[in-house]
């Protein structure tokens, strides 16, 4: 067994106990408090969730790197979909939708697959810009043109290039780090995702004071110092499966789970001006795709691109 065959495996059975543990203390809780408890049924409901989603991340991990990138490929396309669905695009824009989902997103995955970086960090920011907004004005309609034009813009950006970042990961070059480049991606997801549930439960189990009312009543000041804190000790301790020393990958996990906190909260500000609750119904107790990615969105281009700049 190769060295990153152990750690990989290491890991996911590290994950493994900490699921059965939060799914027996949830059961637990369930049959002390016998009546319906909305938080205790929510728990349970993300827990599940959680073993769902951890399968099919680890099926992905054991068949390899192609793997890895089309189930982030399904991932982008998914919440795509639930990104444009709120937008002000109409008939006019069917161009520059067909052009977004059957152009760019796949052009995209495939730039990541074969490493091509420079084409690759600039695609869609400049070129796929470039041409929506001419598919977008070719048809004549000026009504909202600059809003239906930027949304599908940005929706490209968030659901397509960022999560694009998570695989790309798989392409670095790293000075002895050859082969484990996937165990990157996984502490990347790991530690993001940590913290939006260490968040999520200091915030329970502590909060009271809201940090961000308008956009997201849920999130606490306890929760956030909490969450970011807690994940960023455990992403130090994770530093046996990254290139990184134990400081750097304590201050790194800080990074992004700051990131992934903010990107989580513009997230918020677009779904309160859109007058929803959630991206979708996919994943039970998680909402869609984009709950779940939000903060992974924010964290993945900034954690690519540092790593990329000083480890490559």
């Amino acid at each position: 067994m190769s060295d990153y065959q152990r750690d990989t495996l290491l890991l996911f059975m590290g994950i493994g106990i900490l699921l059965i543990i939060a799914s027996i203390i949830g059961l637990q809780l369930k049959k002390r408090i016998k009546s319906p408890n909305s938080v205790i049924d929510n728990l349970n409901t993300r827990i599940n969730s959680w073993w769902v989603m951890v399968v099919i991340i680890g099926i992905a991990f054991l068949l390899g790197k192609l793997a890895v990138i089309f189930l982030f490929f399904l991932a982008s396309a998914i919440a795509l979909r639930e990104f444009l669905t709120l937008t002000s695009a109409n008939d006019y824009d069917n161009y520059a939708l067909i052009f977004s989902y059957f152009i760019v997103l796949p052009l995209q995955y495939i730039l990541v697959a074969v490493s091509w970086y420079g084409l690759f960090s600039i695609f869609i920011p400049v070129y796929g810009f470039l041409l929506l907004a001419i598919l977008a004005a070719i048809t004549g309609s000026t009504h909202n043109f600059l809003e239906r034009t930027a949304e599908v813009q940005w929706g490209l950006m968030i659901t397509v290039y960022s999560i694009s970042c998570v695989p790309a990961l798989s392409a670095l070059n790293i000075e002895h780090y050859q082969d484990r480049n996937l165990l990157l991606i996984a502490f990347l997801v790991l530690v993001v995702e940590l913290s939006d549930v260490l968040q999520y439960v200091f915030g329970k189990l502590f909060g009271k004071h809201p940090i961000s009312p308008n956009l997201s009543p849920s999130k606490t000041i306890e929760g956030f110092i909490g969450g970011v804190l807690s994940a960023s000790l455990i992403g130090a301790c994770l530093f046996w499966i990254t290139p990184f020393t134990f400081i750097q990958s304590g201050l790194i996990s800080l990074m992004i789970t700051l990131l992934g906190f903010l990107g989580g909260l513009v997230m918020s500000a677009i779904k309160r001006d859109k007058g929803i609750k959630d991206w979708g119904k996919l994943i039970g107790g998680h909402g869609g795709m984009l709950d779940r990615l939000d903060s992974i969105c924010f964290s993945a281009p900034v954690f690519f691109h540092i790593v990329r700049y000083y480890w490559t």
